[in-house]
């Protein structure tokens, strides 16, 4: 209940009539709840045009073809457009340095920024990890903490998927990254062909890879032979990366194993509903994932496959994705879950604080 701009009460409607029943009563058709997280997004994409095709087409087609489109521009301005929209802070894949030093450099940007490392080849990984670790203790220097009235934004990694980072350089990424008490967030299980991939060593993306990049064999790259039942959710587990509890994106074709592993790690998931269904990748098993008690948040991805920035969009599409799922969860996913991945304080709506118009969705 507000009057004169402040929050009077809160509590559940059938109270606050038989509480207040002089008050007046307005149907407002919406959420009220604290300003939505995107929880996983790519930023530096915000210049690309939205495209729903097949994973396979959408690549080529979209992601190599309007690589011109990245970069610090870009990003930037996708951090306007998240400021416009009012979002309660932001978990960015950051996909170059200069992107990075870009979004530093905005006060109204709160969450974190991952920076994204890629490098299949098991000789070139400790290579890339010095050159990384180089970058990140310079760009730590410029974070904020929690305290800050700004807000806080931090730096993190983000090893970007279990199939084009060597096993070596995953492991040293993400020993790195717990030591340091950095946050991370990996791609996992987005598209069926991944599930294929760990079990028999081939399929769409091994043959569709830039083969320069890659050694021979994908045993190369994660150090073992695939073989039947090796996920990679499971992969993950076995190498280690799981105990340090990484954020894991996506997480569409996954098992109960998988599942029960996650959870039994801590790691929390977060689910881009727009983009799975946009690139036919199938759609994320959020009360498989509920059951097991595993922290849920929601992103936009890109623009290119999410459509927008707006996370609301993502709540009102995954009312209609999963309509026998409360639809407080869902929203709770957006707000509280999307804070708790990216380490920030949910703000709460309560008695004696002043209204803000943002709180009406």
């Amino acid at each position: 209940m507000v009057s004169g701009g402040v929050v009077a009460a809160t509590g559940h409607p059938d109270t606050l009539r038989a509480n207040y029943p002089q008050a007046t009563e307005e149907h407002v058709g919406g959420v009220i709840a604290p300003p939505p997280v995107n929880a996983h997004t790519h930023l530096d994409m915000s210049a690309y045009d939205f495209a729903a095709l097949p994973y396979f087409r959408w690549i080529p087609e979209v992601v190599i073809a309007g690589r011109e489109r990245r970069g610090p521009q870009a990003a930037l301005a996708g951090a306007d457009t998240l400021a416009r929209l009012g979002t309660g802070g932001v978990g960015d894949i950051v996909w170059s340095p200069e992107v990075m030093d870009a979004l530093l450099g905005r006060d109204d940007l709160s969450g974190t920024l991952y920076f994204e490392v890629l490098g299949p080849v098991p000789a070139q990984a400790d290579e890339r990890f010095r050159v990384m670790r180089e970058q990140v203790e310079g760009w730590r220097r410029r974070e904020r903490p929690a305290d800050d009235p700004r807000g806080a934004l931090r730096v993190g990694l983000s090893p970007h998927t279990p199939f084009n980072l060597s096993s070596r350089l995953m492991r040293l990424v993400m020993d790195y990254a717990a030591g340091e008490g950095l946050p991370t967030q990996i791609h996992v299980a987005e598209h069926p062909a991944e599930v294929e991939l760990f079990a028999s060593g081939g399929g769409p993306i091994w043959d569709n890879r830039f083969a320069p990049l890659y050694p021979p064999t994908f045993a190369e790259v994660i150090g073992r032979v695939p073989e039947a039942g090796l996920t990679p959710v499971r992969y993950l587990d076995d190498l280690g990366v799981l105990a340090a509890r990484p954020t894991l994106v996506h997480m569409v074709n996954v098992t109960q194993d998988d599942i029960a592993r996650v959870a039994r790690a801590g790691c929390a998931a977060v689910t881009c509903p727009r983009s799975n269904a946009n690139l036919e990748c199938g759609t994320f098993p959020w009360t498989a994932f509920a059951a097991a008690g595993v922290e849920v948040a929601l992103g936009t991805d890109s623009v290119a496959s999410g459509e927008t920035l707006d996370v609301r969009g993502e709540v009102e599409f995954a009312r209609t994705l999963y309509p026998g799922l409360d639809p407080r969860v869902i929203v709770r996913a957006a707000v509280k879950g999307g804070h708790r991945v990216l380490g920030t304080r949910a703000p709460f709506i309560r008695r004696g604080e002043e209204w803000r118009d943002e709180y009406l969705w």
